[in-house]
């Protein structure tokens, strides 16, 4: 079991980290919003697995499927609002200049 949990914290935290880098190596707010929440949600999610199955059959167990529950629900919202604000302020999508 620990095995298990130890393969799904190192993939969380590969996938946190294709995050990071794309949030660094991406031109404009929409493309990094769109890498961030899609490797973020699976990075977090298969974490917090990880430390279910490390952590046993607990209330911390419990608390820890409550925190990954609200964030599915969550971080598609918190993508959206994040992408709509952009958009109202006035920030243009990125295009490749043409030579």
């Amino acid at each position: 079991m620990i095995m298990l949990s130890i393969i799904f914290i190192v993939a969380g935290l590969f996938f946190l980290i294709v995050a990071a880098v794309g949030v660094i190596r991406l031109p404009d707010v929409f493309s990094r919003s769109h890498a961030v929440s899609l490797t973020d949600s699976l990075g977090a999610s298969l974490m917090l697995v990880g430390l279910a199955l490390h952590e046993g059959l607990s209330i911390n167990t419990l608390k820890i499927l409550v925190v990954l529950a609200l964030l599915y629900i969550l971080n598609p919202v918190i993508a959206h609002a994040t992408i709509r604000a952009a958009l109202r302020a006035g920030v243009k999508p990125w295009e490749k200049e043409t030579p």
